[in-house]
């Protein structure tokens, strides 16, 4: 999964932000969450959806009854996701076997193959 340049410095300029700004820097939305909890989540809008338009990230939050504490974990979450698209894989290269491993490789191939076919061998009893 790589990420754009772009989107990365964008991340990386929201993550350098209090929460006040990174939520000024948020869409908010607030929504009917389903599930358990009673009557009382069921009928307010405690879910919490922050979506972060420069980086195009979305998280929501329904665990508890209070939008409030809803709102702090969905923040939590948004910190995750920009400091996860903020990480840069590292490049990978392809190697090769040195000579010397292949040589002692075989070598080790050898002798297992003399130690099997000396328990072939019939004995002379």
């Amino acid at each position: 999964m790589s990420t754009s340049p772009a989107r990365r410095q964008a991340a990386l300029a929201a993550l350098a932000l209090d929460d006040e700004a990174l939520l000024k820097a948020c869409e908010v939305d607030y929504f009917i969450a389903s599930g358990p909890g009673g009557q009382h989540r069921n009928t307010t809008a405690s879910g919490v959806r922050l979506t972060h338009p420069p980086t195009e990230l979305s998280v929501s939050a329904t665990e508890r009854r209070s939008q409030v504490q809803n709102k702090g974990v969905a923040l939590e979450r948004l910190r995750e996701g920009l400091k996860a698209l903020t990480f840069v894989p590292k490049v990978r290269r392809a190697t090769k076997p040195s000579a010397g491993s292949k040589r002692r490789r075989l070598e080790g191939k050898k002798r297992t193959s003399e130690k099997k076919s000396l328990r072939n061998s019939k004995s002379i009893w």
